[in-house]
């Protein structure tokens, strides 16, 4: 997709192709200087690149999702690997949640939720792609999405326990 910028015409996949390659080359092992020469570009941009999508070690996590099949495995996991907080729903449990509770209840269990996500300092989420970018532009926290399908999702979905295993373990 070509984005016009004043009189600049850029190509914005040509951006996504060269901060793949920087990543890739930097999980290879190479230097940020080495990576600037190779990409040809000043070996700063590689560490305000890197900088910029940091994920802070030792920090609080929560994890949420929904609809999701191996709620009690992820959890296991969750607890395994020391997740803050954690909130797993079936879809079942989705409706429960929000039929057993009149609108102030709701509304008020979903304020303690919010806060309660907002605590930590990175959050991982399970979800649709639309439940992703709210929960993105709702907090100013570190959030990690993890698509399990496309919005809206009704039913549960199921995620392999080391996807998550793998996600929490580079985080910490």
């Amino acid at each position: 997709m070509l984005l016009r910028i004043g009189d600049k015409l850029i190509n914005r996949q040509k951006i996504y192709r060269t901060v793949d390659q920087i990543l890739s080359l930097r999980c290879q092992g190479l230097s940020q200087q080495e990576v600037a020469n190779q990409v040809g570009v000043d070996r700063t941009v590689i560490s305000r690149l890197e900088n910029m999508g940091e994920v802070r070690k030792g920090k609080t996590v929560a994890l949420i999702g929904f609809p999701i099949h191996n709620c009690e495995e992820l959890q296991q996991v969750a607890r395994q690997e020391g997740i803050d907080y954690c909130l797993l729903l079936t879809e079942k449990q989705r409706w429960q949640f929000l039929q057993e509770k009149s609108g102030v209840e709701l509304f008020d269990a979903i304020m303690r939720i919010i806060a309660e996500i907002r605590s930590n300092d990175t959050v991982i989420i399970l979800g649709s792609n639309m439940r992703i970018k709210l929960i993105e532009a709702m907090l100013d926290k570190e959030v990690i999405g993890v698509q399990i399908g496309e919005s809206p999702i009704a039913e549960d979905k199921y995620l392999e326990p080391a996807i998550l295993r793998d996600i929490v373990r580079k985080i910490r």
